[in-house]
């Protein structure tokens, strides 16, 4: 189309602009008409081509547009494809956990059930298999606290339960009965001791406190109340708080290095044999209030971090508070002692209002005093004649027989 416009336009100069021209002229006037119609022939070819290339170019970059957007719809289609294979995963791991969850909770539940049940077996060695399945129910899911303390009161609830310490074996002209009843107490007896170990040997964290033994139940909560417990050896323990109110211990009664960290409830309890709370630490209330202590008892260097009361407690021998540490409020009022009652090196934190009493024949002392690892001002227990208690160290008058 330009070459025919081009030959066109140089065909009209041609004729139109030599017409009546001759010689010089005409060959002059063709010249410049071929001339201006090659001009602008070329320059037409020129502004096409220009034209050619920008649609050439303008043709390109869509197509680049048009590859980007094309490389976007598939990075989000495949995006959206990771995204649902990643949903379908998740989706499967939870529907595979809760699934593995829901059937360990099942084993769980049934092996809780089926050790509860062998408690109640009329058969020792079958109560005996239920004691430890429970113990190993507890200590195979460190991960669930709340588990522990229900085996924990599992066990303290047998303890609970009535039981009557065998006597003495009898003879063999003994009817049967008789005899069968002795054994079956025997067994009994077995048993709650096996469970007490259970419970002690998971309360005692070992020598490193920062780490303790995987056997260690930590913050274990004990309810004891109306227990008959034997030979309870509860040395370097550490539980929660601990309920032991109107139990009976029977035999060597321990708790010496015992670090209660809660309260610690002996209210009513009755110890019928020698009975140690040596380096004993009660870090909430301790109260030993109308406790009986048939056989000596002994509280030397026992801290006591709150009140401690024995209102109304009775030491039928000997007991021994020496050097023990009182942070909070003693309360001594009517306590029995029937043998000495020592307080030598014991010591009572100073506080504001002190409302504490102390058997008869010893008050604080006068001076002020500190204690090396303990806060705070401290004073002393000292030895006074019966009836000079200082009015800063008010004391009940103690019943001595």
């Amino acid at each position: 189309m330009i070459a025919t416009a081009t030959i066109g336009l140089v065909v009209a100069l041609w004729w139109a602009g030599t017409a009546g021209l001759s010689g010089a002229e005409l060959v002059n006037a063709r010249f410049n008409a071929l001339r201006t119609g090659l001009s602008i022939g070329v320059g037409g070819g020129g502004i096409f081509a220009l034209y050619l290339a920008w649609r050439r170019q303008h043709a390109t970059e869509i197509g680049l547009v048009q590859k980007e957007r094309d490389q976007a719809d598939v990075a989000r289609a495949y995006e959206l494809q990771r995204e649902t294979a990643e949903h379908t995963r998740l989706h499967a791991e939870r529907v595979a956990a809760t699934t593995e969850r829901d059937a360990e909770a099942r084993r769980i539940t049934d092996l809780y059930a089926k050790s509860v049940e062998q408690l109640g077996s009329d058969k020792a060695p079958v109560r005996h298999g239920g004691l430890y399945a429970l113990e190993r129910l507890a200590q195979d899911h460190p991960e669930n606290p709340a588990l522990r303390q229900t085996v924990v009161n599992v066990l303290c609830a047998y303890l609970r339960a009535p039981f009557d310490i065998p006597g003495d074996s009898p003879d063999a002209n003994t009817d049967r009965a008789t005899r069968d009843e002795y054994r079956e107490q025997v067994q009994e007896r077995e048993v709650r001791l096996t469970a007490q170990r259970i419970l002690l040997a998971h309360m005692k964290p070992g020598n490193e406190p920062a780490r303790p033994k995987n056997t260690f139940w930590p913050d274990t909560k004990l309810d004891l109340t109306g227990a008959t417990l034997i030979d309870w050896h509860m040395d370097g323990c550490r539980v929660d708080d601990a309920r032991f109110n109107k139990a009976t211990f029977v035999g060597y009664t321990q708790f010496e290095r015992t670090t209660f960290t809660g309260n610690a409830w002996f209210r009513e309890a009755t110890f019928t044999s020698t009975t140690s709370f040596d380096e004993t630490q009660i870090r909430g209330l301790a109260w030993f209030g109308e406790a009986i202590f048939d056989s000596s008892a002994r509280f030397r260097r026992t801290v006591f971090t709150e009140d401690a009361i024995f209102i109304e407690a009775r030491f039928a021998k000997k007991a021994s508070f020496d050097k023990a540490r009182f942070n909070g409020s003693a309360w001594f009022g009517a306590v029995t002692f029937v043998k000495d009652a020592v307080f030598d090196g014991a010591m009572a934190a100073k506080t504001p209002e002190d409302r504490s009493y102390w058997p008869s024949g010893w008050q604080l002392s006068a001076d002020d005093a500190a204690i090396e690892g303990h806060k705070g001002t401290w004073r002393r227990l000292v030895r006074v004649e019966r009836g000079s208690h200082s009015l800063d160290s008010p004391a009940l008058e103690s019943t001595d027989d």
